[in-house]
């Protein structure tokens, strides 16, 4: 069974009930406090016997339109399946939305050209010509943004009880379609409560790929990174050199040096991955949570 722990400065999170009147640091201000024995509003996601455990195995399925995780138990006893949807038709339809009105921009401009020299450019006017290709093509390219991404769908990720999809558990919601340097995604249970949001730097991630948690409040609750920033720069410039240098993340609390759980890729012909929560057994990190940024630390970063 689980209770809710919340601290002084307003973080909550679930443990065991047998921490009921022990102290306990909690992972966002680092200070000391009491846990009180109270029900906990999320129980559910350590009652529910999919998420009451510490280590999880999680499988892609390589020949998938869509990208399709089947999540198991230690004993790869299957316990959750998890989508999202690739919207091929919707995506393929926006990119020809887009290159349509790039190419009416191109030949918007050509024709200007030709009105302003019938006779091709002379001189001086040679170098007006590039420049006005050149705006046109910066031009274009900004229509077809502004019109293939309204019409570009959304990529949600979805958890589900099994592969009939009958029964929904976990929500990961895109929050924006442009996401260009900050890309950020809203963690909700089954009944729609936020848990947690999630974000990373497409900038940064060039350097040490890094996904933030943040708890509903907006306090950073925890970090996943790479394991090493010297493997993290060899990956950058060498690969992953048949998987000699595959990516493997750490998971910590927010402002802290403890790892509290791993999430490593194992060398087998197809993924496999392995979420261990072994050094968090007191269960500060919610393990839905836990399976989120799991599954966006792969999909996210197109692993």
């Amino acid at each position: 069974m689980a209770i809710l722990a919340t601290c002084g400065c307003g973080a909550s999170f679930n443990v065991k009930d047998e921490y009921a009147g022990r102290l306990l640091q909690c992972p966002t201000c680092q200070q000391s406090f009491t846990v009180v024995a109270e029900p906990a509003m999320a129980r559910v996601a350590q009652e529910d016997p999919a998420f009451d455990r510490d280590k999880f195995l999680l499988r892609q399925k390589v020949v998938a339109i869509n990208q399709k995780y089947d999540i198991s138990d230690e004993n790869n006893q299957p316990i959750l399946f998890v989508e999202r949807p690739a919207h091929m038709l919707q995506n393929a339809l926006a990119l020809l939305a887009a290159l349509i009105a790039f190419g009416v921009v191109m030949v918007g401009t050509i024709a200007l050209a030709m009105v302003i020299w019938p006779d091709g450019p002379r001189g001086d006017a040679g170098f007006v010509m590039i420049f006005l290709i050149v705006g046109g093509l910066v031009i274009g390219a900004l229509a077809a943004l502004c019109v293939g991404i309204p019409l570009s769908p959304l990529r949600h990720v979805t958890f589900y009880r099994d592969l009939s999809k009958s029964e929904k558990l976990l929500d990961i919601l895109q929050d924006k379609k442009f996401q260009p340097i900050n890309a950020t995604f809203t963690v909700r249970d089954r009944g729609g409560e936020v848990l947690c949001r999630l974000r990373k730097n497409i900038l940064y991630n060039f350097f040490r790929k890094r996904w933030y948690c943040f708890a509903p409040d907006g306090a950073l609750a925890y970090v996943a990174m790479e394991d090493s920033i010297v493997l993290s720069l060899l990956r950058r410039f060498l690969g992953p050199m048949f998987g000699l240098l595959r990516t493997n993340f750490i998971i910590l609390p927010g402002g802290t040096e403890q790892v509290i759980g791993e999430f490593n890729r194992k060398f087998t012909l197809f993924d496999r991955y392995v979420l261990d929560l072994s050094a968090d057994p007191s269960r500060t990190l919610d393990r839905r949570v836990a399976l989120a940024m799991g599954v966006m630390l792969d999909t996210g970063e197109r692993r």
